[in-house]
């Protein structure tokens, strides 16, 4: 099962996509709620490449490695990357008029509801919306 989820991001599509690939960026944007956080981010974007972004709660009681490994990586278009439990994620960036339209697309995984997982990716979509619209 897939699913999508998306937001319309006003600024640039060089702003959006450099707060997007740049670890500093992904720092302050890449958590689901105010009592995580995202410590440490490494980015090697190319076809082949490794990512890895530290997601801890703030209290330091639990935390996860989300790493994965870029398959198409198209400069403002798209990128797509396998997380190291085989899941499937696809980024596309499309300019608007006045803003971006970020859209992800990713395979559900089997330990939470299809609704969690939305709601979750949702949220971390909507922190970087508000990282970038910020800047």
């Amino acid at each position: 099962m897939k699913i999508s989820i998306e937001t319309e991001v006003k600024a640039p599509l060089t702003v959006v996509w450099n707060a997007w690939v740049t670890p500093e960026d992904i720092a302050c944007w890449n958590f689901a709620t105010d009592e995580w956080c995202c410590p440490r981010a490494k980015v090697d974007l190319e076809v082949g490449g490794k990512f890895s972004y530290r997601m801890e709660e703030k209290i330091g009681s639990m935390g996860f490695d989300f790493e994965g490994t870029f398959t198409r990586v198209e400069p403002f278009e798209n990128i797509h990357f396998k997380l190291d439990d085989n899941r499937i994620v696809i980024i596309e960036f499309v300019e608007t008029a006045n803003s971006v339209r970020v859209i992800e697309t990713f395979d559900v995984e089997d330990e939470n509801s299809a609704e969690q997982q939305k709601q979750g990716w949702q949220s971390i979509l909507n922190n970087f919306k508000q990282h970038v619209e910020k800047k």
